[in-house]
């Protein structure tokens, strides 16, 4: 296989540090993995609020006219407003610049600050949208919620990473995505009991509960122990061994400490890891940083959390049944991205790329053809037989298991540990920079693109999945069971990523330069 080419199916042969998965590290990883919740309780409310007639009326009364007294408005575009649009949108304009900040504040003071804001910020962002009275302070709202969402996107993976032992680091990781669809979930039942609340104020539970998973990780912020990675980038070497043998729970770490050292010292020689990012040996993790949640975001999986209501509602269903329906993709993103913990350690990352992205591929062909059929181009389906739009919503719930065991978890998952330390805060940044760069254009345009392009929408975005599809089986080799450290040698090893990168690359080979006698690996 082309992307493995001369990496055996197990991983890259190098180091095998002694470790456990202790109570002590799963309880830990746990706790910070719920930074996904703030990020996924907002994409759950913020498409089920949008679908609220009372939260409509009084802040985008325009979109309201049209979708409930304007009965010959085309249903592909009952929606389309751009000052709707950019009340969903904001948050990731907010969460790209609030993304580059933090990686300073990760490397420079550790990822347990970075956390900390991020909660801090997101809780500051929920209490205003709770009580808006005009649509600036939605705005407002928003771009809080954005700063604290990019502290917790760029600190969260990477605080996973580095704590979990390395034959367990895909499982603990993907706690993140995890909490990222118990919080779309949660956001989902919320929504479809709160729009039943006589009075027509239930949207402002929806927006201001998001304090609850902003407490959940401030709290857990500060509680949390720091990683041996960021003690020992600040000098703390003392301390950052004797947690690593605490979390690795075994006295044995002389080797892995070593190794953390050589790579934090050859990470203080790099002034500026912004311009590092540049150099060719670095080729392999930007391409992997900008490409890999490029093409998460345009699988159109944001499309179907963001707006499931009121894509639901577009297809046939009435309001409240709408929401339901979001409700139960979202039992189904939690259910699938549990196969992904149990699996990603055993199967590889690269088998669950594969097989999700060839999964949603037809799913999005059969939704596409099922959607053309009925409402054809001028959005007017006339009467929707029950089981017709039962089928369309089975075969969004098997696109949305592929998409919640494959690219979901594992966009987060495998930027996050094939950075260099010395790049790692940077190379992050850019990763959720992107990452929101994307969220942004496609939550911005999806409504309008919907209205214009009609179910060829659903076309536009299977393409993606292809060619992304394409990309993993030839360029993304496999990592799982590699040491953080160690991953250099996955890049060595590739058919064609090693034209990048050589021994003469590894830090610790620089270092021994430097007049410290340091093992060349």
């Amino acid at each position: 296989m082309p992307a493995v080419s001369g990496v055996p199916a197990g991983g890259v042969p190098g180091k095998a540090y002694p470790g456990n998965l202790t109570p002590y590290v799963t309880v830990t990883c746990i706790v910070a993995a719920m930074g996904g919740l703030i990020f996924g309780y907002d994409i759950g409310i913020s498409g089920g609020v949008t679908s609220m007639d009372p939260f409509l009326k009084k802040f985008f009364p325009s979109v309201y006219r049209k979708k409930n007294e304007d009965k010959s408005t085309n249903q592909y575009c009952q929606y389309d407003s751009e000052t709707l649009t950019m009340f969903t949108s904001s948050l990731y304009l907010a969460a790209l610049l609030s993304s580059i900040v933090a990686s300073t504040v990760t490397r420079k003071f550790g990822r347990k600050l970075s956390m900390l804001f991020g909660g801090v910020l997101f809780c500051a962002g929920a209490i205003l949208n709770g009580f808006a009275k005009a649509v600036w302070m939605l705005i407002v709202g928003r771009i809080l919620l954005g700063f604290g969402i990019g502290f917790a996107n760029q600190s969260v993976p990477l605080y996973l990473s580095e704590m979990a032992p390395y034959k367990y680091r895909g499982a603990l990781n993907i706690g993140f995505q995890l909490s990222i669809t118990i919080g779309i979930l949660v956001a989902n039942v919320l929504n479809y009991f709160f729009a039943k609340i006589e009075g027509g104020w239930g949207w402002r539970l929806s927006l201001g509960g998001a304090m609850v998973p902003a407490l959940i990780i401030t709290v857990g912020s500060l509680v949390l122990p720091d990683t041996p990675n960021s003690m020992i980038e600040r000098g703390q070497h003392d301390e950052a061994k004797e947690k690593l043998k605490r979390i690795r729970g075994v006295d044995d770490v002389e080797e892995e400490f070593c190794d953390l050292v050589a790579a934090s010292e050859a990470s203080q020689l790099v002034e500026n890891p912004w311009r590092n990012l540049l150099q060719r040996k670095y080729r392999p993790h930007l391409s992997m940083a900008i490409l890999i949640p490029f093409f998460q975001q345009l699988t159109g999986i944001n499309v179907i959390m963001f707006y499931a209501p009121v894509l639901f509602n577009t297809i046939g269903f009435g309001s409240d049944a709408s929401l339901m329906s979001a409700v139960i993709t979202g039992i189904v993103n939690v259910g699938a991205t549990m196969v992904s913990i149990y699996g990603v350690d055993k199967w590889g990352r690269r088998f669950l790329f594969l097989e999700g992205g060839t999964q949603m591929l037809i799913c999005q062909a059969i939704v596409t053809a099922a959607i053309g059929a009925k409402f054809g181009v001028d959005g007017n389906p006339g009467d929707l037989p029950k089981w017709y739009a039962i089928v369309v919503v089975l075969f969004i719930c098997i696109y949305v298991a592929g998409f919640a065991w494959s690219w979901g978890p594992l966009g987060w998952l495998v930027p996050s540990e094939i950075f260099p330390l010395e790049i790692r805060s940077a190379a992050q940044s850019v990763n959720v920079c992107v990452n929101m760069i994307f969220t942004f254009v496609v939550a911005q345009a999806f409504l309008a693109m919907l209205c214009h392009m009609k179910f060829g929408l659903f076309l536009f975005f299977a393409f993606f999945v292809m060619v992304m599809t394409v990309f993993v089986y030839f360029f993304l080799p496999e990592t799982k069971g590699i040491p953080i450290e160690e991953m250099n040698r996955v890049w060595k090893t590739h058919w064609y990523w090693s034209r990048f990168v050589s021994d003469d690359d590894n830090p610790k080979v620089e270092m021994g330069k430097g007049g410290r006698a340091i093992k060349n690996v």
